[in-house]
């Protein structure tokens, strides 16, 4: 195997190595592959472009420091936030390859700061704006559609580029490096079939804004086994583009397994949307840890998204110290059209191409500790409510300490604000409790509102004191059957009567 070791293309630690590190892989390619050898030492450097048939081996001891010079990342086809556009080239980027690794337990590092205070900036109302940006703001001049939301870099242009980005690639291997500090998400990939990523550690600060971790985006056949996450945002996302952009390229994320993978803090353990444009389906989820994440296993999407996540398995799950456990959410208020108020309207809409279908999600095997504002949320649309969710083999027990604020389970249209209660369900169809244990602080251990055949068996609640607080509390709930619940029969109350 041929080893192209950069030092002997010029690479001395502690300079930039950029063309040293470039000519080392563009040598790899020019004589067939083999692999680009990184050495311990630093080595700052600006972006890299990985070919095909190589192996990156970024050795124990070996960091590559990223330069946080803006200009001098070029302008490249990429997604952002959901839509192909043209952007900042992320800092590792691979267009079209295949047979690809990177490997090593040595460290990439973003050097993001700098593009996050460009960030905050923007954030409040300031402006922003260089030769590069109006180079990718003339290279997207036709693409107008993302003007009319929330996202605050659009009208900038100053699109922050992902740490490392495989885009239209196949035969992707990512293995024990760790990967931090990114100027937007950590580790982003588009389009591709056959990845897999072991042993990887995903490091971001709590204040990095869009700090994902990994986001796998229209990908299919991918592995995600033995990482850790500690990021400031969402762990393990699952995206497929975004409205009529996604649609229009109708590629989804399907066939990923997510296991024995740590996560300790982030928005989100294992998230899939909110961006499902081109559907997401057949995703299994197993031997994890969440600790301190705001929410465990996380759906959202909204009326512009479309499509569908359906076919999620979750299974053998600990958590501790997070928010809302389990949150799948059809009213997911962000990144909607400012100027449409019919998308965050209560009342039920036509169903179109946007309308998004969740179904068929099935959860077991969970215990859920210390948990904060609810002990699970669900919300679907007046229009289409989340279908054939099942958990089976269930703890969800709240933190009885009083001190500890709540917050929203997950941000719906009209904003929910919870502290220690139980679970919610609204706008929801098929809906199956299985030995389910509920500890609240507070209420009931179930609220359903506007739900259709709900089947509930072995309903276990802990009462925190000795009020005849009903263990499951009702309205505008048809086919509700409840069995083997001897306490649940008799503290089922319908809304506004009481027995």
């Amino acid at each position: 195997m041929s080893i192209y070791n950069i030092k002997e293309f010029g690479a001395v630690s502690g300079k930039d190595a950029t063309d040293a590190i470039q000519g080392a892989i563009d040598s790899c390619e020019q004589h067939g592959g083999g692999t680009v050898y990184i050495p311990a030492g630093t080595y700052e450097t600006g972006p890299i472009e990985l070919k095909s048939n190589m192996t990156l081996h970024i050795e124990n001891g070996a960091r590559l420091s990223f330069t946080d010079d803006f200009e001098r990342y070029p302008v490249v086809e990429t997604r952002w936030s959901g839509y192909v556009c043209q952007g900042f080239m992320p800092l590792i980027y691979a267009n079209q390859v295949t047979n690809v690794s990177i490997k090593g337990e040595g460290v990439i590092d973003g050097n993001g700061r700098a593009w996050w205070e460009i960030n905050s900036r923007l954030r409040k109302g300031e402006s922003y704006q260089s030769p590069r940006t109006k180079e990718i703001a003339e290279a997207n001049t036709d693409f107008t559609e993302p003007a009319d939301t929330n996202l605050v870099e659009w009208p900038s242009q100053f699109l922050r580029p992902p740490l490392l980005q495989f885009f239209r690639s196949e035969h992707i291997k990512i293995s024990d490096v760790t990967v931090c500090n990114s100027p937007f998400w950590n580790t982003h990939l588009v389009f591709c079939n056959n990845v897999s990523v072991q042993q990887v550690h995903f490091q971001n600060p709590s204040d990095t804004p869009n700090g994902d971790g990994l986001d796998i985006d229209s990908c299919q056949n991918v592995r995600i086994t033995d990482c850790h996450f500690d990021v400031g945002d969402d762990c393990v996302v699952l995206k497929s583009g975004i409205n009529e952009d996604g649609r229009k390229y109708n590629v989804p994320t399907k066939n990923v397994t997510v296991t024995n993978c740590t996560m300790h803090h982030g928005h989100g353990g294992v998230v899939l949307g909110s961006e499902n444009s081109g559907g997401i389906e057949n995703v299994t989820v197993s031997n994890c840890v969440f600790d301190g994440t705001d929410r465990g296993i996380r759906i959202k999407t909204n009326r512009e998204r479309g499509s569908y996540i359906r076919n999620l398995l979750v299974q053998n799950i600990m958590m501790d110290d997070v928010l809302c456990p389990i949150a799948i959410n059809s009213f997911y208020r962000h990144g909607v059209s400012k100027s449409n108020p019919e998308l965050l309207d209560a009342a039920p809409v036509e169903f179109s191409e946007k309308t998004p279908v969740v179904e068929h999600i099935k959860l077991s095997n969970i215990i859920a500790k210390n948990c904060r504002a609810a002990a699970a949320f669900i919300y679907g649309l007046p229009e289409m409510p989340v279908k054939h969710v099942s958990l089976e083999h269930v703890t969800l027990e709240m933190t009885m300490d009083e001190s500890i604020p709540g917050g929203e389970p997950d941000m719906v249209r009209e904003g929910i604000d919870m502290a220690g209660e139980g679970m919610f369900a609204k706008y929801v169809e098929n809906l199956s409790l299985h030995h389910v244990k509920v500890q609240p602080r507070t209420g009931p251990g179930l609220r359903l509102s506007h739900a259709n055949h709900v089947d509930i068996e072995a309903l276990s609640y802990v009462q925190r004191d000795e009020q005849e607080t009903p263990v499951i509390l009702y309205e505008e709930t048809s086919e509700l059957n409840v069995k083997d619940t001897a306490e649940a029969q008799n503290f089922i109350q319908k809304v506004g009567v009481t027995k």
